[in-house]
């Protein structure tokens, strides 16, 4: 049978999905160009089906490694439940290592806001981290904490995009933890090798922080990051970075990150390579 790649152009394949949306009438469903490349720290706005495997090490210091695995099951159109599992190790001063299991979150986010037109998303989140690491270890709180959050994903020229994160640490004993305000913005690009190549989205997140105590000040860390799909079906994706701390660097320690990003809805794990 000949091949018929060429027979069609970008242009018209794009007017023929144009037209096949148009037959679904039901506009509750964030359109998927809304679904921006995944920054390491910075959460997204868009609700979807994936489970993500982050290494975190410490590239200072005695040594400490974190394995976090993040499930994510949307619900609906706009709903999406997700849980954090975190595996850490840490090193003392005299090079002994102790680890465990950290503290685990689970959430639900929902989505209140889009629109492909004005290439925007917005979404509320409300997580619980519950205090299951040892504190000892340096592996948890010690205390359950309440996360309310917003975020908001916005498409932006030349294939350029933005996300932005607001919100609250809310420990429920302070003596244990301090409340916390955080805010997160990212920037990136993607690049596409060819009409359905790898695609490649360098990022840079600016992370902020202060508890919300007085005389306290801003924490600040920058953390430039490069994301690239792995497979030809584009839902296996790696990304990797490197978290420098801008301001309180002499107690706070630069930090190598990597993950792996299966979005499970769109294949098995094996599928499309």
């Amino acid at each position: 049978m000949p091949a018929f790649g060429g027979a069609l152009s970008i242009e018209v394949i794009q007017q023929s999905l144009d037209h096949v949306r148009t037959l679904c009438t039901n506009d509750a469903w964030p359109r998927g160009e809304l679904n921006l490349p995944r920054p390491f720290v910075t959460e997204k706005a868009y609700p979807e089906d994936e489970a993500v495997l982050t290494t975190i090490v410490d590239a200072e210091g005695a040594g400490a490694v974190t394995n976090r695995l993040v499930y994510e099951k949307r619900l609906g159109a706009r709903n999406q439940i997700e849980i954090a599992v975190p595996l850490g190790a840490r090193a003392d001063a005299l090079g002994d290592w102790s680890g465990g299991i950290g503290d685990v979150a689970v959430g639900v986010k929902r989505a209140f806001f889009h629109s492909l037109p004005h290439g925007s998303i917005f979404s509320l989140t409300g997580e619980v981290v519950f205090p299951t690491g040892d504190e000892g270890d340096g592996l948890g709180k010690g205390t359950a904490v309440v996360e309310p959050f917003a975020t908001f994903g916005q498409l932006l020229p030349a294939d350029t995009f933005l996300h932005m994160q607001g919100g609250f640490e809310l420990p429920t004993d302070t003596d244990k933890a301090e409340q916390e305000a955080f805010w997160r913005v990212t920037v990136g690009k993607s690049f596409t090798q060819g009409a359905f190549g790898r695609t490649w989205s360098p990022m840079l997140e600016v992370l902020g922080a202060r508890e919300l105590a007085a005389d306290e000040s801003a924490q600040w860390d920058l953390l430039p990051q490069v994301q690239v799909t792995l497979n030809r079906r584009q839902h296996i994706m790696a990304n990797v970075g490197v978290r420098i701390p801008v301001t309180d660097s002499g107690h706070r320690n630069t930090q190598v990150l990597v993950y792996l990003l299966w979005d499970w809805f769109d294949g098995g794990f094996f599928d499309g390579w």
